[in-house]
């Protein structure tokens, strides 16, 4: 199996090592001091589970790789629009895509059965930018649990979790997801496909949607949210509407708001990614976590009042941010 990692960073290093360890043929694309260092020693992963290092070929040109089986995106969403010139060389004839995202990914509507059916998401495709570079039926949807980050050039802190869902647009269990599934449980990880993987997409939008805007809004971290009356009613709430708005698409995620709660609270004073993007300056992925369902509010008539005036006060500090 011939695998490419598109975007090493925190998480992609981290599977990538771990497919490896597996005995996945892995190709890491990466950039600047990260890839000089994995070049040299390796990817070094240091986690609660057993440190490791792995050798996988790494590399900043996708055309030394080629066509691949599976690409794995560690890119943010709102770069897969731009990525056609690095994506392109590692497309063969039935090479999935597997976006390592947070938020609504760009493929959604595709093949879900329903009033939506095919129904473009304008803020993850924007004019079907995304689609003409990753079509959709190339999509291996798959939700990220693990926490990492870069603790320094080609080392990777695994902080908690290693579960990666994955399922077909479609539904189902099919062939090329039980493949990928097998390797990365050889790699030690936890890969369950899911029959209906948009219920896990709910289930981890449910948090995102709420801790990541708010914490960029206050520069609180989840513990501080929870632990603070007014912002965990606040969190409640968008909770509370990010389910209305996943029940008038057709999906119920199986879990409770309160359950939801007390797995934040278990994190600790972490930064989410969108507070970590603010502190460094980056694009803020508000489009996938946040203003991808507002659009969905629209499409399916559900009123979301909070979720909307979080995401105009999120929108305008994003706005802020790429002027400064």
């Amino acid at each position: 199996m011939k695998i490419a990692v598109l975007g090493a960073g925190a998480i992609g290093a981290y599977v990538g090592a771990a497919l490896h360890r597996g005995g996945a043929e892995v190709h890491l694309i990466a950039r600047g001091e990260h890839l000089k260092a994995i070049r040299a020693h390796g990817v070094r992963v240091n986690s609660p589970r057993g440190d490791f290092v792995a050798q996988p070929h790494a590399t900043d040109d996708p055309a030394e790789v080629g066509a691949v089986d599976y690409v794995f995106l560690g890119l943010k969403a709102h770069s897969y629009p731009s990525s056609g010139s690095l994506i392109a060389p590692l497309l063969g004839e039935r090479t999935a895509v597997v976006a390592g995202q947070n938020g609504v990914p760009w493929w959604y509507f595709h093949k879900l059965a329903g009033p939506y059916e095919g129904r473009r998401i304008e803020a993850v495709d924007p004019g079907g930018a995304t689609s003409r570079v990753l079509p959709p039926e190339r999509a291996i949807g798959c939700v990220v649990y693990p926490a990492t980050v870069i603790e320094a050039p080609g080392v990777i802190r695994h902080l908690e979790g290693t579960r990666f869902s994955i399922g077909e647009p479609a539904g189902g269990v099919s062939d090329r997801c039980t493949a990928l599934s097998e390797a990365m449980v050889a790699g030690g990880l936890k890969s369950p496909v899911e029959p209906n993987l948009r219920d896990d997409i709910w289930i981890k939008l449910m948090g995102n949607v709420a801790f990541n805007p708010i914490s960029a809004l206050t520069r609180a971290t989840m513990a501080d949210i929870c632990g603070h009356p007014p912002t965990r009613r606040l969190v409640t709430l968008l909770m509370e509407e990010t389910l209305d708005i996943a029940s008038r698409v057709g999906s119920t995620p199986d879990i409770s708001i309160e359950k939801r709660l007390r797995g934040a609270e278990g994190v600790g004073h972490h930064k989410t990614s969108m507070l970590q993007d603010l502190e460094a300056g980056k694009q803020l992925e508000l489009d996938a976590i946040v203003t991808a369902v507002v659009e969905m509010a629209d499409i399916s008539g559900a009123d979301a009042p909070t979720l909307r005036a979080v995401h105009a006060a999120t929108d305008l500090l994003a706005r802020s941010g790429q002027r400064a």
